[in-house]
């Protein structure tokens, strides 16, 4: 190979890997197998005929604002809007706190490129969400892991990490991406009151926090960060950066995400997102502002919980019917993934590659690990929102297939080993 470029590329991009999740995309896109692998919300959702109306009345009413340049902060409708959404789960938001980015794994970069110095520490959850990493590491970020659990990050065990003197810390508090764990009230308290005694910064990612399928909403790291340290004056001093996206509730094709911080924190925020790419597409944001519009959006999630809390409880159901006893799974109160422990002797990798002969896709445990030392061998992430519930049971079965010949190849492996030790 020719290294004519590759001597001239920078050294952040010796930091760079493709996404796991993104090259087994390719894999599946064949019609015979069964993808639990991607994120993907399940096309049939998506508000086709809202989305043509919308693009209708853009054209024909302010097609001379929605085809121009336009500010880099986002189109102040759709920033007025999520501003008041945001405001019904306690966010103080106002105009000047909210940003629209071309989707939140924009969020993240610039975010990445606003704090991270390379050799600077991230604290992140074990396992946490890979496209943060990507991320984070293209600007050299090191990274401390906190394990979780069913209760999500273990707040017990932060405090000794926040020693380490982290630049600022990543959660998914809401079903989080790999596991579909929920951080708990008394922990999210918790970890507030750490960060803000060690003075480490919090960048909250919620893209599921409205796909709720049972029990009482939790309130979010801002509200906590606001109410517990009597941070009267809104967002103006808040420790924590907020973000998500319309991707899980309206179509990720539209690739529109937003920031919700500080001032002071938005306008270096905008200044770098102009050398990226001037602004979001003032289109894009127009229609969606649009569809969303006139209580449409919360109408459709209503519609969107219905369809996906059967599509897990079916999953659910499947996994305990085909799954050996020997393995383990979190039972995500909504979401998109659930996150399940093999049993011992299987390794992931291992069982991916019998699973597709099976014509059945998961993602490996391994991605999701920022110091990977094999925690991930024997886990694997499961997405139950993009197949039918038929899809589903079937290709349960035929991962269960495959786990069940694994444990038995293993199991042998071993017999021969003591035989041999004999």
């Amino acid at each position: 190979m020719s290294t004519a470029w590759t001597s001239r590329y920078a050294q952040r991009a010796k930091h760079i890997k493709s996404s796991a999740i993104r090259e087994l995309l390719k894999l599946t896109q064949r019609p015979e197998i069964i993808s639990f692998a991607g994120g993907l919300p399940a096309a049939e959702v998506f508000p086709i005929e809202r989305f043509r109306e919308a693009c209708c009345k853009v054209l024909e009413t302010q097609a001379h604002i929605a085809l121009q340049y336009g500010a880099t902060e986002g189109y102040e409708p759709l920033r007025e809007m999520i501003a008041r959404h945001t405001s019904r789960y306690g966010i103080a938001a106002q105009l000047e706190n909210v940003m629209i980015t071309s989707g939140s794994q924009q969020a993240l970069d610039l975010i990445g490129k606003l704090l991270i110095n390379s050799g600077d520490s991230v604290l992140v959850e074990a396992p946490t969400y890979l496209g943060a990493l990507q991320a984070f590491s293209v600007y050299g970020a090191e990274y401390i892991s906190v394990p979780s659990d069913d209760d999500g990050l273990q707040t017990e065990l932060l405090e000794q990490r926040l020693r380490l003197g982290p630049k600022f810390m990543y959660v998914l508090p809401n079903f989080q991406n790999p596991g579909g764990t929920t951080l708990s009230e008394g922990r999210r308290h918790q970890l507030v009151l750490l960060a803000d005694r060690y003075g480490v910064p919090i960048v909250e990612d919620d893209p599921y926090g409205q796909l709720r399928y049972e029990g009482e909403h939790l309130p979010s790291l801002v509200v906590l960060d606001r109410e517990n340290l009597r941070r009267d004056n809104g967002y103006s001093l808040g420790n924590v950066i907020y973000l998500s996206t319309f991707s899980k509730t309206l179509a990720p094709g539209l690739r529109l995400g937003w920031i919700v911080a500080p001032p002071e924190v938005i306008s270096k925020l905008v200044q770098l997102k102009q050398g990226a790419d001037l602004h979001t597409s003032t289109f894009v944001q127009s229609v969606a502002y649009e569809v969303a519009r006139d209580n449409f959006l919360d109408e459709h999630i209503r519609m969107i919980r219905c369809v996906y809390g059967e599509r897990r409880n079916v999953m659910l159901e499947a996994l305990q019917e085909c799954f050996p006893p020997e393995a383990t799974w979190t039972r995500p109160q909504g979401g998109l993934f659930l996150w399940v422990t093999l049993p011992a002797g299987v390794d992931s990798q291992k069982l991916l590659q019998a699973a597709l002969q099976q014509n059945v896709a998961f993602v490996p445990g391994e991605s999701f690990y920022a110091n990977n030392g094999g925690e991930g061998s024997r886990h694997l992430r499961l997405n139950f929102s993009n197949a039918a519930p038929e899809q589903i049971r079937e290709g349960i079965r035929r991962l269960a297939s495959a786990i069940k010949q694994q444990m038995a190849s293993a199991g042998g492996v071993k017999e021969k080993r003591e035989l041999l030790a004999r």
